[in-house]
């Protein structure tokens, strides 16, 4: 069998240092040429600081850990954590310490996007050359499956259908032989000792959920006194997320099975505190423009101009949701008291109400939900009170968006999940893209939803009427 030494982190930080040397000497050169300057004094310490600060935060942000059986994104978010957090330090360095360098600004404007680049082409190479690497049975770490049960095959034909994991079945330990494992049942577990000591093995997989204590307590001593790491696949992999994450109470290791970056209370804090801010900016940016909205529809049908709606958020409470009544009143039951949801071209849209609703403009009062704290600026829509009994009783993990609070747009909406929404697939797809916005939040993705509303806003949603 084709084995070598993974790589090791002191190569990948190396590489990354080669990538920071090239990328200071290209600013060097492009800052001179910018400013149409012969020379200036190359600074050896600033770069040293670079390179230290960069591999600092870099361990610091999880940015060399093995990311072999992870999607690329990981090592993306990982890298541009990274970046930021370099760029702030090498700022204040610069400003503070090094108050005579050239066009620090300039400097660190032009340094970032060479750094971006150069980081992104290196990780980019490496993974594809280690991934053919795998594919050829070299890189592969040998893993031995304690189990011959349907966890255990399920774990196999995993790592067996994707190469780039870079995992290799030794064989299966059970004391019960399965006859579906194509020769590569080794023996029952008081073997085990003896199987370590004759394979070339680097980790042992525990896949046993029926297993005792002692069976368990067992295999992990004689596995450690062969010094082989042991992985333990839990009981409840199947209801497992990409996020499922591990924290300790006491000695008891507890998993959560579907975790989210809010809920983290630094995360809760950051995002208020920029809804805050955004929404005030709003407001007092374009208080003319909800005088015009409440004028017009004044003037053009009868009514309140603010409709009030039962809808639910945060932790399935209801809130009152605020917005400018774009239809005739009375209209929203129908005699039985059945609900009515607006439809294409639905008579009970008023004049105005028609550009409000293809516009978005219709949601600016949900301003007052986000400073009142019933509603972010970004999250799972809240849907009213028919749609959501309905949905929580057919659609499978509905309730899971409730675990944030309800947002005036959303990941879903500015990918076109918008409208009447008629069959079970199209608000099954409208769940998964609130539940995918929830595990994967970060104040970028906010800001990328919130470009995407402006610019829908602007062209006009065909989805929204």
């Amino acid at each position: 069998m084709k084995t070598i030494v993974n790589v090791p982190l002191l190569l990948r930080q190396l590489i990354d240092c080669l990538v920071l040397t090239i990328a200071y000497l290209l600013t060097h050169q492009t800052v001179c040429a910018l400013q149409q300057v012969l020379h200036y004094p190359l600074n050896i310490p600033v770069l040293c600081i670079s390179i230290i600060t960069w591999v600092a935060t870099g361990v610091h942000l999880h940015l060399y850990e093995d990311f072999r059986s992870r999607p690329f994104s990981y090592e993306f978010m990982a890298l541009i954590k990274t970046l930021l957090l370099h760029v702030c330090i090498l700022t204040f360095t610069l400003f503070y310490f090094f108050k005579m360098f050239y066009s620090p600004r300039l400097f660190v404007g032009i340094y970032s996007g060479y750094i971006f680049i150069g980081m992104m082409f290196s990780k980019i190479l490496i993974k594809k050359l280690f991934l053919r690497i795998r594919m050829k049975g070299y890189n592969v770490k040998n893993i031995l499956i304690i189990g011959a049960g349907e966890t255990a095959i399920h774990f196999h034909n995993t790592i067996a259908a994707n190469d780039h994991f870079g995992y290799q079945c030794i064989g299966f330990v059970d004391n019960e032989p399965n006859h579906a494992l194509n020769g590569k049942y080794l023996g029952p577990l008081s073997a085990l000792g003896h199987i370590l000591e004759n394979h070339e093995i680097d980790d042992v997989v525990l896949a046993i959920p029926e297993s005792s204590r002692e069976e368990t307590e067992n295999i992990i001593v004689t596995s450690e006194k062969a010094a082989k790491r042991v992985k333990i696949i839990a009981n409840c992999y199947k209801h497992c997320t990409s996020t499922v994450s591990m924290s300790l109470f006491g000695h008891f290791p507890v998993i959560t099975i579907r975790s989210s970056p809010l809920d983290h209370t630094g995360n809760q804090q950051f995002k208020r505190l920029f809804d805050i801010c955004f929404t005030v900016f709003m407001l007092i940016t374009f208080s003319w423009l909800f005088l015009l909205i409440a004028i017009l529809i004044k003037i053009t049908s009868r009514g309140p101009v603010i409709y009030k709606q039962e809808r639910w958020g945060l932790k399935n409470k209801k809130l009152t949701l605020y917005k400018f009544r774009t239809m005739e009143m009375n209209t929203e039951y129908d005699s039985n008291g059945v609900f009515r949801p607006t439809l294409r071209n639905d008579p009970r849209v008023t004049v105005v109400g028609k550009f409000l609703r293809r516009t978005n403009l219709d949601e600016l009062p949900q301003f007052f939900n986000v400073l009142k704290g019933d509603m972010s600026f970004v999250g799972p829509r809240p849907y009213v009170t028919p749609h959501h009994l309905e949905l929580k009783r057919t659609i499978q993990h509905y309730m899971l968006r409730h675990l944030v609070k309800p947002g005036i747009t959303g990941w879903a909406q500015v990918n076109g999940c918008r409208g009447e929404g008629d069959r079970i697939d199209q608000w099954q797809k409208r769940i998964y893209m609130d539940n995918w916005y929830i595990e994967n939040y970060s104040f970028w993705l906010d800001c990328q939803i919130v470009f995407q509303t402006i610019v829908n806003m602007l062209k006009g949603d065909k989805n929204a009427y």
